[in-house]
């Protein structure tokens, strides 16, 4: 990748490994990204081919996806309070960080960490992939990779040499997200501009087209992301995040 804004999904590797001292490497330099406290409240799961029973149960928990399958390696980024906690307990400091905002410190951390490691390995020539489905399987993804508790998987990519080369996806126009000075709301004909591209790409008329519906924004909210599914993904994070010693108490 020569420059960020040409960076674009990668989804079929060539077979060939990524060597695990250069990812060492990567998560190296990776770690210089901005951290809370400076306690680093992140962990990294690498599995590889040799991992066939961690691999198998990941490959099931995102779906049997093509390129979790694929892939020379699969990341698990992870939001980890567990080895802060056992560095103050052997140095008898009483830890207190099963609570919410922990874990939203721990998962901001994590965030930061993946997405320098990201460009990190981009910039190297690798190809990398971010996988939507670890919110809907955390639990099955801690059951396979034995997280202990007070970690939480947050993110997932793929990783590996790219075998294809993707039109990239669009974006909207960055007065979207821009605001000067404080937030200014969108007026329906700010809504109408900001759009316009993408709901006249071909893809999109497309969907509208398969799905029936009378714009793509119905698509999003009747098929892709729908309030039902939101709601039950709502509801096993924050049993995951119970179970695994965030509470929200």
């Amino acid at each position: 990748m020569e420059r960020f804004k040409d960076r674009r999904s990668i989804r079929k590797y060539k077979r060939q490994e990524v060597p695990e001292e250069m990812i060492a490497a990567l998560a190296e330099e990776a770690s210089r990204a901005a951290t809370m406290g400076n306690m680093q409240l992140y962990s990294l799961v690498v599995t590889t081919d040799a991992d066939v029973q961690e691999r198998e149960a990941l490959a099931e928990a995102h779906h049997h996806q093509p390129m979790v399958e694929e892939a020379p390696a699969v990341l698990t980024f992870c939001a980890d309070f567990h080895r802060f906690s056992r560095w103050c307990e052997e140095r008898k400091a009483e830890p207190g960080y099963g609570n919410f905002v922990s874990f939203i410190n721990a998962a901001t951390d994590t965030l930061l960490f993946a997405q320098a490691f990201i460009t990190l390995a981009e910039e190297r020539g690798l190809g990398t992939c971010i996988l939507g489905t670890t919110v809907y399987n955390p639990d099955r993804i801690i059951e396979a990779l034995h997280l202990p508790h007070l970690v939480v998987p947050v993110l997932t990519v793929t990783l590996g040499w790219p075998d294809e080369a993707p039109e990239q996806t669009d974006r909207l126009p960055v007065e979207a997200i821009v605001h000067s000075g404080h937030y200014h709301d969108y007026t329906a004909e700010d809504v109408d501009r900001i759009y316009a591209a993408k709901e006249a790409l071909p893809e999109s008329r497309y969907f509208v087209e398969l799905n029936g519906t009378d714009n793509l924004a119905q698509v999003f909210t009747r098929f892709r992301f729908t309030e039902v599914e939101c709601l039950e993904m709502s509801a096993k994070m924050q049993e995951v995040l119970e179970r695994q010693g965030f509470s929200r108490r």
